[in-house]
């Protein structure tokens, strides 16, 4: 049985902590709250305090804890790597167990932790958006929420009728002298931009890869990381890992930079043996360039009028160091005039139900990336995450930028 680790687990990590401070400077949510207790190195106190038994789980530290996206941009500043985002998860943990689940997480716990409920829940989505959202007025192929107490005027994606299961078997026979590759879709990928899941299935099929993409693969865990239920995390894992165990294969690739990083980098934290399956993990980006084929696009007629495109780098790659792939992707695409933005590597502020719970803080550590944006004069952005590709465009509706946010996998369907 793979579990999470505990805050005591992480004993020795926490006191790596020198408290220099050099965290604030690349802590998001600080540089809205300006709050000690909303910096890694606060957080960092706080749970070398409740090891020591000198606090309890009150109000303020729950508080505290939960001004935090995960998104380990202290951790790559950090000279010691203090693994805040892991620290903070565990501390999360600990206050589902003993205080129970919010109301927030109980509803995703719920969605995210029976899969049929999930696929209700998307088709009624599908079917009713037209009477609880209205279009906003540009080419984003957005709708505007209806005004909520929670998460005001937030923009979302029409939700898809058809998810990404049901236009795909299980098994896609390729070249026999090529891998087979596990496809992980993730729930945002399924259910709400199938399309992006259509643009990489089709990619891997165009150059005879064949395909494994399991039914029984649920959510990676991020919703139910971000919520503090670890129980539902473990659960998760231990379905995921198994389904992926009645056909081999070489790779698992994801195309969602969250995903990467659940199915990725929080099973490899876990105890227990996940090697066999974290091990063959690999982003789609990644994946393309290590099979050589950017070789191939480089190669392919530039179109005469190329679209303007820039790149957002998502947390769970950039903490991995995956930012110099995904630029290449698009520096050889023959539609894309890549532009490189100023704040590119700034965090789009979504971070899991971080902008559930503080949205007003998730709209200002999103509206960050504007200026850049704007600055580049790129029609669209694009990224390696449908989570920042939401919040992207939120942030870009806001503004009343002419700019669509898309995945860098549409442009290359495109493009072949």
């Amino acid at each position: 049985m793979n579990t999470n680790k505990t805050l005591k687990d992480y004993t020795a990590e926490i006191q790596a902590c020198v408290k220099c401070g050099g965290c604030q400077a690349h802590c998001p949510v600080y540089g809205s709250t300006h709050r000690e207790g909303g910096v890694a190195r606060g957080k960092i106190t706080l749970a070398a305090s409740l090891l020591a038994g000198e606090i309890d789980l009150d109000k303020r530290l729950r508080e505290d804890i939960s001004l935090c996206l995960m998104c380990g941009s202290c951790v790559n500043k950090c000279p010691n790597k203090v693994p805040t985002h892991e620290i903070v998860g565990a501390i999360r943990r600990e206050i589902t167990d003993n205080r129970g689940l919010s109301i927030i997480g109980k509803a995703v716990s719920t969605v995210i932790g029976h899969p049929k409920v999930l696929k209700t829940l998307a088709k009624s989505g599908s079917v009713l958006s037209s009477v609880f959202l209205t279009k906003v007025p540009s080419a984003s192929g957005l709708r505007l929420r209806f005004p909520s107490p929670i998460m005001a005027k937030r923009t979302l994606p029409q939700v898809a009728f058809k998810n990404l299961f049901e236009r795909y078997p299980e098994f896609i026979e390729g070249d026999p002298k090529k891998p087979v590759v596990g496809i992980f879709s993730g729930c945002s990928t399924t259910y709400l931009y199938p399309d992006t899941g259509v643009a990489m299935i089709e990619i891997l099929k165009h150059f005879g890869y064949s395909i494994y993409f399991p039914r029984s693969q649920v959510c990676c865990g991020i919703p139910a990381l971000s919520t503090g239920n670890g129980k539902l995390v473990e659960k998760l894992a231990a379905t995921n890992i198994s389904s992926f165990t009645n056909h081999s294969v070489e790779y698992i690739l994801t195309c969602c930079a969250s995903c990467n990083g659940g199915i990725g980098e929080h099973y490899k934290s876990m105890t227990g043996n996940t090697g066999e399956f974290t091990d063959k993990v690999m982003d789609i980006h990644v994946f393309l360039k290590q099979q050589g084929l950017f070789d191939l696009f480089e190669k392919m007629v530039p179109w005469e009028n190329p679209t303007r495109v820039t790149y957002h780098d998502p947390c769970h790659l950039k903490t991995q160091g995956i930012t110099k792939e995904p630029r290449d992707l698009l520096k050889v695409l023959p539609n894309v005039d890549y532009v490189e933005m100023e704040g590119a590597d700034l965090c789009c502020g979504l971070g899991g139900t971080f902008s559930v719970y503080n949205y007003e803080y998730s709209k200002q550590i999103g509206a960050r990336k504007i200026a850049g944006l704007a600055e580049s004069e790129a029609t669209q952005i694009a990224t390696a995450c449908p989570g920042c590709i939401m919040q992207l465009q939120d942030s870009i509706n806001h503004a009343e930028l002419p700019v669509k946010a898309v995945h860098i996998l549409d442009l290359l369907k495109e493009a072949l």
